[in-house]
């Protein structure tokens, strides 16, 4: 075999996450190094789900630290901020993470009266991306600071509001669950119509009167989205079922948009086979994914599961999700019936598309250790372990040779095949107690062209140095932090030791980067 002779062993390019030179021990004792503020808070924002307890680290401490680092970097370095906390809400698609941080840049500058950099207004707007975001800030707010909104918070929100108010949205979002309704909202930042949706000001009326007169309020005649919800909300209960099993009730349900979530209400009765069948139509690709065990419960028909299948695996529905490939993965492990296994399968192969096929020989190194085991969030059944075994096998099957090595107080060598599925391969996988790292990298490094290790980066103290110090310097070894804590188990920014963060194929896209010579930026800036 021809050895890959990277360019990234001459030029030497560097990576953004940056080690300040700083010794610190990780939670296992090993001889950590600390990273730059920026860093640090790039690498836990990724992996932050908020309130979230982790292996070594309470919920609360995580968000203090979170909370600390972006106001801190608020005023130090408002462009990068407000770039990170933008690019968290879009790309990275981390809603809670970004709403937070956003809340917290105005806080530091009001109280510091910085004034340099992105506005306030600008950063809050940017990471309002959902309708139900403006009430979930300032819910954020007031816990935190009291019910003074401050005018950038009321300034962003409104901009928000006026880009994301819809008839539409107003009846899936503007619930009585809400802590904070449409019209409380429009009360508390005053926002004016958009000059170019003349149907808003209508909108905004009927938002807050329906808050206030719930009983007599009515929706804008020119609104069809609202009217027909009007009509089918005036029908008796005895007769809403024969909506549903009617021809054309499908579309009726869609144009009046009577959400999933709002069907069974609206009936008073169960979500039957006829229901879901009249409602699967018009449900986004997510909310058909999270809903699979509800339809075999019902016993949906196999037209309406192919259906269902082929949404759920296309290609543009699973780039337009913006879902993390672990969503996938998590699915897959609790579909109730074998129907839905394989278009899981091509929807989490889907999803890793933009993995880079790496040339020459790769080592692939996945944590397998006791601190990899806890969920990635509340929400989640699914663990780093997992997620880990996700990205590493996606690396070494598009990679043109890979060494797939699990690890943890042992590790060894999977054996797969090119072309093999990621779902059949992650059966392989163990659980290897705790994290031993360094022998690890020893015991599997034959003079491979780049190391990969998805981890959390809390090893074992070794003898013989950092794990990182087990490759020659003309090596890369590339890092990717799936837990964010504040010791790495390694050098990184300088030249051939880089580490990356998040579930995401965003960091992935600088390895070719940076063995084609590039430095690599900040995704968000790359």
């Amino acid at each position: 075999m021809t050895r890959f002779n990277s360019k990234a062993a001459r030029a030497q390019p560097t990576s953004r996450v940056t080690s300040t030179g700083r010794i610190l021990r990780s939670y296992e004792g090993g001889r950590g190094r600390e990273r730059d503020a920026r860093s640090e808070l790039f690498l836990l924002a990724v992996a932050n789900f908020v309130s979230q307890q982790t292996f070594y680290e309470s919920g609360a401490d995580r968000d203090d630290r979170f909370a600390r680092l972006v106001r801190r970097l608020a005023v130090e370095d408002p462009e990068w901020t407000a770039g990170l906390l933008g690019w968290l809400r879009g790309e990275g698609n981390l809603r809670t993470a970004s709403i937070v941080g956003a809340a917290e840049y105005v806080k530091a500058r009001l109280d510091t009266g910085a004034t340099a950099g992105p506005a306030s207004r600008q950063v809050v707007a940017s990471v309002l991306q959902r309708p139900d975001e403006p009430g979930e800030f300032l819910a954020y707010w007031t816990a935190m600071y009291g019910r003074s909104v401050p005018k950038p918070v009321k300034r962003g929100i409104a901009d928000a509001v006026r880009r994301l108010y819809s008839g539409r949205s107003l009846l899936k979002y503007d619930t009585a669950s809400k802590g904070y309704r449409f019209g409380d909202i429009l009360n508390l930042v005053h926002a004016a119509p958009d000059p170019d949706k003349p149907w808003q000001g209508e909108l905004f009326r009927y938002a807050l009167d329906r808050r206030h007169n719930p009983d007599t309020a009515l929706p804008p005649a020119s609104n069809r989205v609202l009217t027909a919800h009007r009509e089918l909300m005036a029908l008796p209960p005895a007769e809403r079922r024969a909506v549903v099993t009617s021809p054309g009730g499908a579309e009726r349900l869609a144009a009046a948009g009577i959400t999933w979530e709002a069907l069974a209400g609206w009936l008073q009765g169960p979500m039957d086979k006829a229901a879901w069948e009249a409602v699967i139509p018009s449900m986004g690709a997510m909310a058909l994914v999270r809903n699979l065990r509800n339809f075999d419960r019902a016993g949906v028909s196999d037209e309406v599961a192919a259906l269902v299948a082929a949404r759920i695996s296309d290609p543009a529905e699973v780039a337009r999700s913006r879902q993390f490939p672990f969503r996938y993965l998590a699915a897959y492990q609790h579909a109730p019936s074998l129907r839905w296994s394989y278009p899981l399968e091509q929807a989490l192969g889907h999803s890793l598309a933009n993995v880079p096929a790496l040339p020459g020989r790769t080592l692939v190194l996945v944590d397998r250790s006791g601190s990899m085991w806890a969920p990635l969030s509340d929400r989640s059944q699914l663990n780093r372990a997992d997620a880990a075994a996700v990205f590493g096998t996606a690396l070494a099957l598009r990679a043109q040779h890979a060494d797939l090595v699990e690890f943890g107080t042992s590790s060894r060598r999977l054996s797969y095949g090119k072309g093999e599925s990621v779902l059949k391969i992650l059966g392989r996988f163990g659980d290897l107690g705790g994290t031993d790292t360094v022998s690890a990298v020893r015991a599997h490094y034959r003079g491979q062209d780049r190391v990969l290790i998805v981890t959390d980066e809390q090893y074992a103290h070794s003898r013989y140095g950092d794990p990182t110090e087990q490759v020659p310097a003309k090596v890369p070894v590339y890092t990717w932090n799936l837990a964010g804590y504040r010791a790495g188990h390694g050098p990184s920014g300088s030249a051939n030791r880089h580490t990356f963060g998040g579930l995401t194929d965003a960091a992935f896209r600088m390895v070719p980067l940076l063995e084609a010579a590039r430095d690599a930026d900040w995704p968000w800036a790359a």
